[in-house]
């Protein structure tokens, strides 16, 4: 049986279980697509999710990212902090959210930063939020958040000739 060592030394991080990482390999498994920091809306009755193309008020829209993320949770309280405990019960995350795929057991999609080594490839594969994002949170009445949910985030990006996505 393999060490730790050899083991980390034969694989890449990201296809070690994620309970293995350390909290900045946890950090890079994030692609930068922004999906994450769309609002989302939730039936009362059905419980299914509803995203919207509102993104939170830190989301900043052409790079993915959130452009306070040291202090995101102080300025929006209901920011979520992805760990491995709470990834158990979040059902909303993207279906390429590359926490989803890895704690599934599956492998990261060809377009990610962590395999293509450019952090732009996310936008490239047509997976990020990246001129998608309609608003800001604090742009939109609640009441009127239902006219922005849209399918995409729920959804893997369509194939385009000439590479996959």
């Amino acid at each position: 049986m393999a060490t730790k060592t050899e083991k980390e030394a034969g694989e890449p991080f990201w296809m070690r279980p994620l309970d293995e990482l350390t909290r900045p390999q946890w950090e890079k498994l994030c692609d930068g697509c922004g999906r994450c920091c769309l609002v989302k809306l939730e039936d009362e009755d059905s419980g299914e999710i509803y995203h919207t193309s509102v993104g939170c008020d830190l989301l900043d829209g052409d790079t993915g990212r959130c452009r306070d993320y040291a202090g995101r949770q102080t300025k929006v309280p209901d920011c979520v902090r992805l760990t491995l405990k709470a990834l158990a019960g979040i059902a909303w995350l993207p279906p390429t959210c590359a926490y989803r795929l890895r704690a599934e057991g599956k492998p990261l999609p060809e377009w990610h930063p962590l395999l293509t080594g450019d952090p732009a490839s996310v936008h490239t594969a047509g997976v990020s939020v990246r001129g998608r994002v309609a608003a800001r949170e604090q742009e939109v009445e609640t009441d009127d958040l239902p006219n922005f949910i849209v399918l995409w985030p729920k959804r893997w990006p369509r194939r385009k000739k000439g590479r996959a996505a």
